[in-house]
């Protein structure tokens, strides 16, 4: 099931298609019996859990987080989807339990149809005005500016306008002031640049549009943050709650919770995790928001051991692009959970769960989902938030690289304006290479051929080394051929190949040893 639900757009409802058709051609039927009749070609709900169970944990896209009573959900779906039917051919509803009920394939297709491509001639207009601002520097004004004043004239955006003065024909250098606009669009082209060559994508246009990028979320999350590196906030009132920042403080810290100054009691760890849920649950919209929910889902497909790193840093801009609201309570969530489930000391949450399952299935629905039901979000956002936990002190790092990739290019322009004053600047923004993605069946290849071509080399090493003696190398190479038979075989595929290498060596015969007659000694006395 691996690698068929390629990155791009719709990319929950091509990942539906896939595991409905594994699902399909995988699951065993056979032969029940239930009340005196036999039906053929069925499986129980039981079987069905434990089969599919164990097929969405292994697969990347869905992780050993996985838990058996979310299979139990999703298989609920397919039986509202269609994808199956009880043995008497009943479907639409969510009656479906672990247990020992038949059910049965439909002679139908459950594979959904993907959306058709919204490419309406509105948004291919800006989509091409926006290209071609790429590469072109609009009217600019004189004044110069140094590079921490653009900092804070975009974080105050909104407040002022540009400076547009008239042409200064005293200035000896020609230098011209770059216009907020102008900034704003190398920001978001770069950052476009940089997620597109992550994500190995032709195009972006269905997964993530230029003007859902904010240049001004993206300046103030990297330059508005503690020494921890968290988000701090101008206006109080979009933090989260005092009482929910104790909370959070509460078990984080746990048990040293003197933020609390109130006596604890039996299961009191249990109601302060359940009034956090509560209101992170109650959130009118996920922290990673509607808008980015195909970005996030599309990340999915790079978390895989191989590519951890890229992962990471296609997270961490995305996480950017967050409004600083929704990016300070991410970072405040995922360092609770993080610490919570590597917490020896915190009693247990739940009776039947383990910490990290419940931080993870607690939390995973006011991450991530999407604005309209999707029957995967649960198990995507499990995957997401799985990966997040474990990884957030690196995933909101700030990327300082994109910041320096914007001033050198702002440089660049600067520094063409001055020496062209009176001409139209081609600015083309840099490019950037990644490597290739591949899959974990070429990756395992890849790692294999790698270890026997040194295995190899070791070999002819051992065969063209001068400076062992005869009897040495024979030694060496008998210890070679018992330890990797296959390489050696290759090398010399039968005994005269191997009787080559020794035929022009001259052989030095042994001296005779000298044996001494035994002595008798008599046997008189």
């Amino acid at each position: 099931m691996e690698g068929e639900a390629r990155p791009g757009p719709y990319r929950a409802t091509r990942l539906w298609n896939e595991i409905t058709r594994y699902f399909r051609a995988g699951m065993p039927l056979r032969k029940h019996r239930q009340r005196f009749k036999k039906h053929g070609s069925c499986f129980t709900a039981s079987e069905a859990v434990d089969w599919l169970h164990e097929v969405l944990r292994s697969n990347s896209n869905f992780g050993p987080e996985v838990s058996r009573q979310q299979t139990v959900q999703l298989l609920r779906k397919f039986l509202k989807n269609h994808v199956i039917e009880d043995i008497k051919g009943r479907w639409g509803s969510e009656d479906l339990e672990d247990n020992g009920v038949l059910y049965r394939f439909p002679s139908t297709s459950p594979v959904k149809p993907l959306p058709s491509s919204r490419r309406e001639k509105e948004n291919l207009e800006t989509f091409s005005r926006d290209k071609e601002r790429l590469f072109k520097l609009p009217h600019l004004s004189r004044r110069t500016v140094k590079k921490h004043e653009l900092l804070d004239s975009l974080e105050n955006l909104e407040k002022t306008e540009p400076d547009i003065t008239k042409e200064n024909k005293e200035d000896e250098l020609h230098r011209k002031e770059i216009s907020q606009e102008y900034v704003q669009e190398i920001w978001r082209n770069i950052i476009l640049i940089h997620l597109q060559t992550i994500l190995g994508l032709p195009s972006l246009e269905e997964v993530l549009q230029p003007t859902q990028i904010v240049p001004e979320y993206v300046i103030y999350n990297m330059t508005n943050t503690s020494k921890h590196g968290v988000v701090i906030l101008q206006n109080k009132s979009e933090d989260l709650p005092h009482w929910v920042l104790s909370a959070m403080k509460c078990l984080a810290y746990w048990p040293r919770n003197n933020d609390m100054n109130q006596p604890t009691y039996s299961g009191f760890e249990r109601d302060v995790f359940r009034t956090v849920a509560d209101y992170f649950l109650n959130l009118p919209e996920p922290l990673l928001t509607f808008e980015y929910y195909e970005l996030f889902v599309n990340i999915l497909d790079l978390l895989q051991p191989h590519l951890e790193r890229i992962a990471v840093e296609a997270l961490q801009i995305c996480c950017l692009l967050l409004p600083p609201p929704n990016r300070r309570k991410m970072q405040l969530l995922m360092r609770m959970i993080s610490r919570i489930s590597e917490n020896v000391d915190m009693p247990r949450l739940h009776d039947a769960m383990g910490t990290r399952s419940l931080m993870i299935q607690t939390f995973s629905r006011c991450v991530l989902c999407c604005a309209e039901e999707v029957d995967l979000d649960e198990l995507l956002s499990t995957r997401l938030v799985s990966f997040l936990m474990d990884h957030q002190q690196e995933i909101f790092k700030v990327p300082t690289y994109l910041q320096v990739a914007v001033q050198d290019h702002i440089e660049y322009v600067r520094m063409a304006q001055g020496k062209y004053p009176r001409e139209e600047i081609c600015a083309i923004l840099p490019t950037y290479s990644y490597c290739k993605q591949i899959t974990p069946q070429e990756f395992e290849e890849q790692k294999v051929s790698t270890s026997q071509a040194a295995v190899a080399e070791l070999l002819e090493n051992i065969i063209k080394d001068k400076n062992l003696s005869v009897k040495d190398k024979k030694k060496k190479l008998k210890q070679f051929q018992k330890e990797y038979p296959l390489i050696y075989q290759n090398r010399f595929p039968t005994t005269e190949n191997e009787a080559i290498l020794f035929e022009n060596k001259p052989t030095i015969k042994q001296p005779m040893l000298s044996l001494r007659k035994p002595k008798f000694r008599s046997l008189r006395y």
